[in-house]
């Protein structure tokens, strides 16, 4: 495989992981607000609890796919699996 297959690859792989790392958020965080409020929760403070759960599970997942990218960056040379997306890195 070459270096574009691998960065195509990649991405796809890493949108995916973030979706799904999202709607598992998502998720549990519905799950523990039904759990503390139930039924006994007004119209209008659900849908504001939804939205801040929404702006959660989305920087939570981009905060665990950055973490994520830091551990293999450790671990492998970026720069020689994958074509950068942006352009070269200066060195």
């Amino acid at each position: 495989m070459n270096k574009k297959l691998n960065t195509f690859l990649f991405v796809i792989g890493a949108t995916v992981f973030n979706i799904i790392v999202m709607m598992v958020i998502m998720i549990l965080g519905l799950a523990l607000l039904s759990a503390l409020f139930g039924e006994n929760i007004g119209q209008g403070m659900a849908q504001i609890l939804f939205l801040l759960l929404f702006v959660v599970s989305i920087a939570g997942a981009f905060g665990l796919y950055h973490l994520v990218i830091n551990l293999i960056s450790r671990k492998i040379e970026m720069d020689k699996y994958f074509h950068p997306i942006f352009g070269r890195r200066r060195k």
